[in-house]
């Protein structure tokens, strides 16, 4: 059996699963202070190793962390968890091996072990939410980088000026993020939430149509450095392109033919994130499905 743990700002969930990743059953509560969380955590845990033979615990978590070492360092929508040691937490809570991943590159295995990215080899997920990370399927595995910081390509500038995202004016999370539609948004006169942009624009309302090309024409930007760096068969995106593909798929697609070198563009194609409102489970059990699978090569 495997155990997911998915920790986030809002709400924490322990995901009970097959080892072929089939999830069993799922607890979930709103994230308290640390202190607290960490108890439900960890206590849960714990009722679920006493009932059944858990093989890999995985724990999926925003950064920044250490997945080596297994910490979580201070992630900014969770105040007071600094160098919180989870998986030793974890491991000695349950007597199973536990695992850490940052939640794009857990949410990468995820689409690409149960989701949209199923039988590729080389995939890039990105998660276009709140902000904008990656994680890279790189030659049949995550790749990391050095210190795992692969993959923040957020922080790519796309243009001199521009809506603000980690913390870079003209970033690429700065144009292609719920909070960077929101901003500029404001930038063009068209004040609203990702949401409420998506929602005008899909009426046909023009200003909300403008932020929203805006936003696509950057994403085909920025898509096209990844396809020449990388060379992917398929990139999937999450949350708000996914939500409002229509919105993004002919601009975004015009760029690409402009930008990218034909040749590596030919072989890719960007789809929706298949998994949903549901991804953050997955996610978490495929950290902790990977894990056991290492343990077995």
């Amino acid at each position: 059996m495997l155990l997911g743990v998915d920790i986030g700002g809002t709400k924490c969930a322990l995901i009970l699963a097959e080892n072929n990743g089939k999830i069993l059953s799922r607890q979930a509560f709103a994230t308290a202070d640390v202190k607290t969380t960490l108890s439900w955590i960890l206590d849960g845990a714990r009722a679920l190793a006493q009932k059944y033979a858990l093989d890999a615990v995985g724990v999926s978590c925003g950064g920044p962390l250490d997945s080596g070492k297994g910490l979580i360092l201070s992630p900014p929508n969770l105040p007071g968890w600094d160098a919180i040691p989870i998986t030793k937490l974890l491991s000695e809570a349950t007597g199973a091996p536990a695992y850490l991943c940052n939640d794009a590159n857990a949410c990468a295995l995820a689409e690409w072990k149960y989701g949209a990215g199923q039988g590729s080899r080389n995939m890039i997920f990105l998660t276009f939410g709140t902000g904008l990370g990656a994680g890279l399927i790189l030659d049949g595995r995550l790749y990391e980088g050095t210190n795992g910081m692969a993959g923040e390509v957020g922080h790519i500038r796309l243009a001199e000026d521009g809506p603000l995202g980690y913390g870079k004016s003209g970033s690429f999370e700065g144009f292609c993020s719920g909070g960077g539609i929101s901003r500029l948004g404001e930038a063009m006169g068209c004040p609203g939430t990702a949401k409420e942009l998506a929602q005008r624009a899909k009426t046909g309302d023009q200003a909300a149509l403008a932020v929203y090309g805006e936003s696509a024409r950057r994403l085909g930007q920025g898509l096209s450095i990844l396809v020449d760096l990388f060379n992917p068969e398929r990139i999937v995106i999450g949350s708000v392109f996914a939500r409002s593909e229509s919105l993004f798929r002919e601009e975004m697609e015009k760029v690409m033919a402009r930008e990218a070198l034909p040749e590596a563009n030919s072989v890719c194609r960007v789809v929706s994130a298949a998994l949903g409102d549901a991804i953050g489970d997955h996610a978490a059990v495929a950290v902790a499905q990977r894990g056991w699978e290492a343990q077995h090569v």
